[in-house]
């Protein structure tokens, strides 16, 4: 396991330059059970149940994961929500990339909420830290690297007496609640909007997604 994780995202593959990889995973975060499934921490698998209804993917068990497999602008994708809580995610994840055989870490795309990001607004990156995301941070850990894209979606921060909160009380309080009607109705326009990037960047790769949707 320990070399398998070392090549995950360490170079590309003999023969192949890094812009020729391709998106081949994407994995939404969020909590399993009914009493999350609406709540702000979960936009990250609400993002994968719409690409797999866009794309006709059947979303079922594998492991501690619900996975479907299928094609996205003629390319063989995975989509992943692992059914864990989001602050244990990475050993799923890091189970997921060994059963999908994913060689480098470019190949994984991660969605998850982002606290920090203005409510529906997206973000782009291919590679980063966890910045304060323990699920990202479970990933990084379980998989060797952090060299893998992620799509923030912004949930933004909660507001506590007319200014933003940072209060760790009121921080998990605001992402493990439902959204207010306007609030989900901008969050589910911003789904959309991910769900679009995400097939761009399987089309045209990272760059382009970034260029267009952050």
């Amino acid at each position: 396991m320990g070399k398998l994780r070392d090549l995950v995202g360490s170079r590309p593959q003999e023969g192949r330059d890094e812009e020729a990889v391709g998106i081949r995973l994407v994995v939404g975060l969020g909590n399993p059970g009914k009493e999350y499934a609406e709540t702000r921490r979960n936009v990250g698998f609400w993002t994968i149940n719409r690409l797999a209804r866009r794309h006709g993917m059947e979303l079922s068990s594998a492991g501690k994961a619900s996975l479907a497999e299928g094609e996205i602008a003629g390319k063989r994708v995975a989509l992943a929500k692992p059914r864990v809580f989001v602050n244990v995610s990475g050993p799923v994840v890091w189970n997921l990339i060994k059963r999908l055989e994913i060689d480098d870490a470019s190949e994984m795309l991660v969605v998850r909420d982002d606290i920090d990001l203005p409510l529906g607004k997206l973000r782009l990156r291919p590679s980063g830290g966890g910045g304060g995301h323990k699920g990202v941070s479970s990933i990084i850990e379980a998989t060797g690297t952090n060299k893998f894209p992620r799509l923030r979606i912004g949930i933004g921060r909660p507001v506590v007496q007319g200014k933003p909160s940072w209060d760790p009380d009121d921080v998990a309080d605001y992402v493990l609640s439902d959204p207010d009607r306007e609030e989900r109705e901008k969050l589910d326009e911003a789904v959309g909007q991910a769900v679009d990037a995400i097939e761009m960047a399987i089309e045209e790769g990272i760059e382009a997604a970034m260029a267009r949707y952050n």
